[in-house]
């Protein structure tokens, strides 16, 4: 049902009220003060027997409320502690009379998720979104998701999807400007990532981009695929994916790109979780350099050499603006282009 004029007017004449759940302060600190604005006074508490809560310490009713919480495992909570202390901090938000909640997860827990790979799978994406609904929750905005479509059906509530490939074409666009380039999806499920910002980047750059992508299956845990389709024989090769897990993958991708002669190889991803053996993985001298957005703190890379060839990109601009535009009422389409 649309809101009454008279409701988002009253919402809209106030500044947005931004919290951040403790363990996501620094991100949270950042985008409140690219927006201007202080962070809203909450308490979290914790029981001795390991129950906690989290409230509002400050007068919320009528206003539109925005939640910060980045939903990765972490030395202190795993992604279910996060998950289940946003989704208390929202439902206490909406008993306290706030008039909108959205909650803003640069990453999504279990958002790889969401199909049924094997018989009796759980589409696990789901379940979460019908959590996030049963407390209240009016919006989720989170950044680059692992499969679009699945995310927006997921959801009841409204679903906004923001995207890292202007911060990664912004980073790429002077070093390879004067280069013959290849974006290369490193498997046939992430063509249309792959696609998308290739053509940001050939516009960039001025010139036309090469295409290629990998080919991988995953059964078990266990990898497997040699093939490459695409050229990157002399050129400069991207390849671009959603997140890095272990690193096999795009270690795997950027070896098989050396091999058919490109240049130099690189690796961008939204999400650097860097888990398992990924520091010696991606040590691999295959690649030249690998690309991350701070929706996750890269606080598992302990290996120097990998550390010297980890770039981190902010994202905290582009979270401040899609909150700033969406409490006006406005739209983030063309943040994406």
């Amino acid at each position: 049902m649309t809101e009454p004029a008279s409701v988002h007017a009253s919402m809209t004449s106030h500044a947005p009220m931004l919290f951040t759940l403790n363990e996501s302060h620094a991100f949270g600190e950042q985008v409140s003060q690219r927006l201007g604005i202080a962070l809203s006074a909450h308490e979290e508490r914790e029981f001795e027997d390991g129950e906690h809560k989290a409230r509002p310490l400050v007068n919320v009713r009528g206003r539109n409320v925005f939640v910060l919480h980045s939903l990765y495992a972490d030395h202190r909570q795993s992604g279910n502690d996060k998950l289940c202390r946003l989704l208390f901090f929202i439902g206490a938000l909406k008993d306290a009379a706030a008039a909108q909640v959205t909650a803003v997860v640069p990453y999504l827990a279990y958002a790889r998720k969401d199909r049924k790979s094997k018989p009796r799978d759980p589409v696990t994406t789901r379940y979460v979104a019908a959590m996030f609904e049963a407390v209240g929750t009016d919006a989720v905005v989170t950044m680059d998701v692992h499969n679009l479509a699945a995310y927006q059906n997921a959801f009841r509530c409204r679903s906004e999807h923001l995207e890292a490939n202007q911060l990664f074409v912004k980073y790429f666009t002077p070093l390879l400007r004067e280069r013959e380039v290849a974006v290369v999806s490193p498997d046939a499920g992430g063509i249309k990532r792959a696609e998308r910002f290739r053509q940001l980047l050939g516009r960039a750059i001025g010139k036309p981009v090469g295409a290629a992508f990998a080919e991988k299956y995953r059964s078990g845990g266990v990898l497997s695929g040699d093939m490459l389709v695409g050229d990157v024989k002399d050129k400069d090769a991207v390849i671009i994916d959603d997140l890095i897990s272990s690193g096999s993958t795009l270690a795997r991708t950027a070896r098989v790109c050396r091999d058919l002669g490109a240049a130099r190889v690189f690796a961008a991803a939204t999400h650097g979780l860097f888990m398992g053996d990924a520091n010696a993985i991606l040590a691999d001298p295959a690649l030249e350099r690998i690309v991350v957005t701070d929706t996750v703190s890269p606080f598992r890379l302990e290996d120097s050499a990998l550390k010297t060839k980890v770039v981190v990109l902010s994202s905290t601009g582009l979270f401040a603006e899609a909150i700033r535009r969406l409490h006006a009422g406005g739209s983030i389409t063309d943040l994406l282009e």
